[in-house]
């Protein structure tokens, strides 16, 4: 396994981390430890949950996922092998069941989520504490066309402050984003600059073979700046594993359960995917394994974040980290890429 420095700090993590949205839904206790056992022994050392979880978000499930992991250190004992990732919920998004749905990120909320989520994950610490998508209105889950919009959204200023008190107080130990832009993330990093705050250290973001949006201008921004990308959805919900393929719905599958998940559904994106999948066969590979590989090759990646139900795509998540693609492959996604750039962004 790879290890990747984690921004500027002095952890480095897999270049592979482990992603835990369908524990407490899709996957027992049971199979969560199972999979966190076979992760670590395949030498994964990242593991990135949210107080959200699991997906889809539900007040009967809410913080399920961290429950468990935190149950998970109490029984193997083993908390300092990991580096944490975890992620407090901001506002909108249909969700009133966490913190009355009055959500923001203040220091009010800030603390109020971290010690519950140090209480369920049954820890002292968080090695990177993550915002899970702006408070502010701006573009992210796919929403395209920017139109601006004023509002009473809490200061970046005022969160750095809230989250490095937190980072003073040994409760966390690094700050991140998720679902950020090119200007949120040079404006936390100059205000943290500026004002001598914690610096944010990575930006989780969608990043596929579907989606590679991130590429145009916050690409840059990971390498220049050495806050680099936390890939998730790098499967796109599992469409690029090619089960999906001819309108199948497999039983079980996350599209076939759940009729919210329709972001890599467009008859454009349905194409174009069927187009990765055929070049991954054409050349005798695993569809699943070439969109990971691909994702993980990327300069601008920390860690690829993955994630499944079952032992099974479990271990093929894992053994594509040994997957290095031909020029042959990487030309034909470029081709694809290029008649059909992010059909799903």
């Amino acid at each position: 396994m790879e290890y990747r420095q984690l921004g500027r700090t002095d952890l480095n993590v897999s270049a592979l981390c482990l992603g835990t949205m369908t524990w407490g839904e899709q996957n027992t206790a049971a199979e969560a430890f199972a999979q966190i056992d076979r992760a670590k022994a395949y030498g994964i050392n990242f593991m990135d949950t949210a107080e959200m979880y699991p997906v889809p978000p539900r007040a009967e499930t809410y913080s399920k996922t961290e429950q468990i992991i935190g149950e998970y250190f109490k029984q193997r004992g083993d908390r300092a092998d990991w580096i944490l990732a975890s992620k407090v919920a901001g506002p909108g998004n249909g969700i009133t069941h966490i913190r009355d749905g009055q959500l923001k990120h203040n220091r009010q909320h800030i603390v109020a989520a971290l010690d519950a989520s140090l209480k369920r994950l049954q820890t002292d610490w968080i090695d990177l504490y993550q915002l899970h998508w702006p408070e502010r209105p701006t573009n992210f889950f796919g929403q395209l066309g920017y139109q601006h919009q004023d509002s009473d959204s809490t200061p970046i200023e005022e969160i750095l402050e809230a989250l490095d008190e937190q980072v003073k107080a040994g409760k966390i130990r690094h700050i991140g984003l998720s679902n950020e832009t090119p200007w949120g993330t040079m404006k936390f990093l100059q205000l943290a600059e500026a004002r001598g705050m914690s610096r944010v250290v990575s930006v989780q973001n969608p990043y596929n073979l579907l989606n590679r949006s991130y590429e145009v201008g916050m690409a840059e921004v990971s390498i220049r700046e050495q806050c680099g990308l936390l890939a998730y959805s790098p499967m796109a919900f599992g469409m690029l594993s090619g089960k999906y393929e001819n309108g199948a719905r497999p039983a079980n599958a996350r599209l076939s359960l759940f009729e919210r998940f329709q972001r890599y559904n467009a008859p454009e994106t349905v194409a174009a995917c069927s187009r990765y999948v055929a070049l991954a066969r054409e050349h005798g590979l695993d569809p699943a394994q070439m969109a990971l590989a691909f994702v993980t090759s990327r300069p601008f990646v920390t860690s690829n974040i993955i994630g499944a139900t079952s032992l099974e795509q479990l271990e093929a998540n894992l053994t594509s980290s040994e997957l290095t693609l031909s020029d042959e492959v990487l030309k034909g996604i470029e081709a694809i890429h290029k008649s059909q750039p992010n059909p799903a962004p």
